[in-house]
């Protein structure tokens, strides 16, 4: 006897479903666009400061060998969204596969003291 359809499909619902780049692309989720400015005036609902940066979320396969791109999941990052792919995994849609060449810049912090100041 062949086990029912149904609880096949239950089990499938039950994990968890992933989104995982191809190629050389990133899944980045998008930082929420601001609602004050950074002289502390607060917006009307209606009007948002556009954020192109996000934090990485999955990298692909390829992207992760690269020695070219140093980038790792959970880091933010700067990017140009003309080419970006919007993910409708989430109610918010914040998530876009984005081509790792639309990646311009990653936020690192600078521990060393004296370093990257200008100041010796």
């Amino acid at each position: 006897m062949t086990t029912p359809e149904p609880q096949r499909g239950a089990r499938a619902a039950r994990a968890l479903e992933v989104v995982e780049p191809i190629g050389k692309r990133v899944l980045i989720r998008k930082d929420d666009d601001r609602k004050q400015t950074k002289a502390g005036i607060h917006l009307p609902d209606k009007i948002e400061i556009p954020t192109l940066t996000g934090r990485i979320v999955a990298v692909s396969a390829q992207v992760e060998r690269d020695t070219d791109y140093p980038i790792r999941r959970y880091d933010r990052v700067l990017f140009n969204p003309k080419h970006a792919i919007p993910v409708d995994l989430e109610g918010d849609n914040r998530l876009f596969v984005v081509p790792i060449e639309d990646v311009v810049a990653v936020f690192r912090r600078d521990d060393t003291p004296g370093e990257g100041t200008g100041r010796g």
